[in-house]
């Protein structure tokens, strides 16, 4: 993995550059991107540009700062679809909403409640985040207060490798089988859970929501190639501000999702900023950025796989060098055999690195069991993960 960072250390440099949090000064290296991503000055400056040229609300006046706004909330949605490589645009729709967390809960209360009847199943994630899991049993709490019964199956996951299981899930799918909910890459354990072969297990009409907060913005994006239904993801993971977020909905399988309730005034400073940052990570290259993180992942995976004092979660067989099992996307969890993760959370940053140490907000088995995760993205360096793999292994 040492090429690939080779080969991009020129092109990597500036980019780090214009990230102003970064490029300010000496300091603790933030490595928890997963959790939030830095912003560029690109997007500073737009949201900037905004709030002191043009900032009114959004479709409620007809005057020039309004019809501007309108138009940047117009755009904004444009940029989504053709970030997200959407083939047919024109048929589809994009939603803004605060984050991941509300996109999903908007699909589950205004689009999929409304689908199901009684008998009808569904199948979700019990081991991703949180908030891929607590919508789908809320539509069933709501459904069955109206004495509708709905049954929730788990999608299953490969014994040791974070990643879904189609052959298991062939068993869980039948002919009740509504909808399902998936995850592009996993929070935790930072792999692709190759979307594609759950929809080749459920077949051509079950509609599919993906998660996407972990891979719009660190990975190339493609809905044609994925063919799921719903693209929910959360701007400030991608560069864009804090409280945006976007529900991609494909408008083919079931009814048009239209969210329900007043929609009131849109974040439009949030979604100016998203509509920059997607600006940005085109021009920047996400294929790049891919390449990039993966291979940092990489390099901390090869490293801790040699220190006998720590356990790398997911997939044991991808910790080989030169593995031709897929590698982390830009994720890496791991846990100390005897410091405590909390603990080893502050100890790290205590010599300069900025984790995140807890359960992750992943649901099921795994909630109460933390862990150290380390999340990179394009403004991450060698030297930081090298400099991380020497004290992690001081504390053997």
């Amino acid at each position: 993995m040492a090429e690939p960072l080779e080969e991009l250390r020129s092109w990597q440099r500036p980019l780090r550059a214009q990230f102003p949090i970064i490029a300010a000064g000496p300091g603790p290296a933030y490595l928890d991107s997963a959790a939030t991503a830095q912003k560029p000055r690109a997007v500073l400056d737009a949201v900037q540009h905004y709030l002191t040229t043009t900032n009114a609300n959004a479709g409620r006046g007809s005057y020039p700062w309004a019809n501007a706004t309108t138009a940047a909330v117009e755009r904004a949605g444009t940029r989504v679809k053709e970030f997200l490589g959407d083939p047919e645009p024109d048929r589809s729709s994009v939603h803004f909403t605060s984050g991941a967390s509300q996109g999903l809960r908007t699909v589950a209360l205004d689009w999929l409640a409304e689908l199901l009847g009684d008998g009808d199943e569904i199948v979700v994630p019990f081991a991703d985040h949180e908030a891929n899991l607590a919508p789908w049993l809320e539509v069933r709490e709501l459904l069955a207060r109206q004495g509708v019964r709905i049954v929730v199956r788990e999608l299953p996951y490969q014994d040791g490798s974070g990643d879904y299981d189609p052959v298991a899930l062939a068993a869980v799918v039948g002919p009740r089988t509504r909808f399902v909910a998936a995850t592009h890459v996993h929070h935790v354990y930072g792999a692709d859970m190759n979307v594609h072969r759950v929809r080749e297990v459920v077949g051509p009409d079950v509609p599919i929501c993906l998660d996407a907060a972990q891979s719009v913005g660190h990975v190339p994006f493609s809905v044609a190639g994925l063919d799921v239904d719903f693209v929910v993801f959360s701007g400030h993971k991608a560069l864009a501000l804090p409280g945006t977020g976007a529900v991609w909905a494909r408008g083919r399988r079931g009814p048009r999702l239209r969210p329900g309730g007043w929609a009131g005034t849109p974040n439009t400073a949030g979604i100016v900023s998203l509509s920059a940052a997607l600006d940005w990570l085109d021009a920047a290259g996400t294929d790049r950025i891919e390449a990039w993180t993966v291979a940092l992942a990489a390099r901390l995976t090869d490293g801790l796989s040699r220190l006998e004092s720590y356990e790398v979660l997911g997939c044991r067989s991808s910790l080989a060098a030169g593995s031709a099992v897929q590698r982390r996307r830009s994720i890496v969890a791991f846990r100390h055999h005897r410091i405590a993760s909390r603990d080893l959370g502050f100890i790290l940053y205590s010599h300069g690195f900025m984790v995140r140490s807890d359960s992750h907000c992943q649901a099921g088995a795994g909630a109460g069991d933390g862990s150290v995760r380390v999340s990179v993205h394009v403004y991450n360096t060698v030297e930081e993960i090298e400099a991380l793999l020497t004290t992690l292994a001081s504390l053997q």
